[in-house]
């Protein structure tokens, strides 16, 4: 087996992570003092700003805790919510239980437009200040924003910035991790013709000074089984556009050969394997790769990265 060659196995079990945040975020401030955030942020963390600002609390929401934007509704003895829960509350106000009816919170929105907040994200390192109405559109986009943990075998809820994440990928999900811009896998599945959306494999590179995904699978692509091999990059989209990578699989004389930009991992696992951008292998031909009887799936994946100049 070639170095840095790895083992294709089914997973066995899902991991529970609803704390993985805490242990991440615990194991790589210790090692690295990065910085990382939970996907549930409270009211003065949306803000980065004190609680004590007394409009500012006037514009969470009781029900959801989320800042509220046009159209505020208040019931007619003067309670506020955002449209959202109106909704969920069934139009009766979750303060007094009167109904709620149509009435606009005018002034409040008014007030609201005369507010400069800084970036939720503040923390994270974005320290522009924007007026209350643009703050959320900002915020969508921000640079700083966390990113989603990219390991595709769970619901995995832990978010942070990229050192942070490539810790916790390591220690907690135990990702082979991998120095270069070349790689040679071989993967291996006894049985070929069990073909599940839960069969997948991650391995991380360190390529460039920056950390790349390599994502192998087994899927129904339609009717027909397949193999997936695609890249994703630790970082913005912008990031991943300077960089290319190739993928080659072949045997008996032919050869499948990709090549395309990483996707960042922005874009979930699912919205790229889904898209189809990556190395695609139909069952039959993958069979045909591995030789012998076609009784066991034994794939060689080489490839490389580079930077575009």
């Amino acid at each position: 087996m070639a170095p840095g060659s790895s083992v294709f196995k089914e997973v066995l079990e899902s991991h529970l992570m609803s704390s993985d945040y805490e242990m991440g975020k615990a194991k790589s401030e210790a090692k690295s003092n990065s910085t990382s955030t939970k996907s549930s942020i409270g009211l003065s963390g949306k803000s980065g700003i004190s609680s004590n600002n007394g409009v500012y609390e006037l514009l969470g929401c009781p029900v959801c805790k989320n800042l509220m934007y046009p159209p505020i509704h208040q019931c007619p003895n003067g309670h506020t919510l955002c449209s959202h829960c109106k909704v969920e509350v069934h139009n009766i106000c979750p303060s007094c239980h009167h109904d709620l009816g149509n009435i606009r919170c005018l002034a409040l929105e008014k007030v609201a437009e005369s507010l400069e907040l800084p970036c939720r994200y503040q923390s994270l390192g974005c320290h522009d200040i924007f007026p209350y109405y643009t703050k959320l559109k900002h915020e969508q986009n921000c640079g700083f924003r966390p990113y989603n943990c990219p390991y595709a075998g769970s619901e995995c809820s832990v978010m942070g910035d990229i050192p942070t994440l490539v810790a916790h990928l390591k220690d907690d999900h135990k990702v082979d991790m991998h120095d270069g811009c070349t790689f040679n896998h071989r993967y291996v599945k006894a049985n070929p013709h069990e073909v599940e959306n839960a069969t997948w494999m991650l391995t991380v590179f360190n390529s460039f000074g920056r950390h790349f995904c390599l994502h192998f699978e087994a899927f129904q692509l339609g009717s027909a089984p397949v193999y997936m091999a695609f890249l994703r990059f630790m970082g913005d989209d912008n990031e991943a556009k300077k960089f290319s990578y190739s993928l080659e699989v072949g045997a008996n004389g032919r050869k499948l050969i990709w090549q395309g930009i990483p996707r960042s991992i922005r874009d979930s696992h699912r919205k790229v394997r889904d898209s189809q951008d990556g190395l695609i292998i139909q069952r039959n031909l993958a069979l045909y790769f591995s030789g012998g009887e076609r009784q066991e799936l034994k794939l060689r994946i080489t490839g490389r990265i580079w930077r575009e100049e």
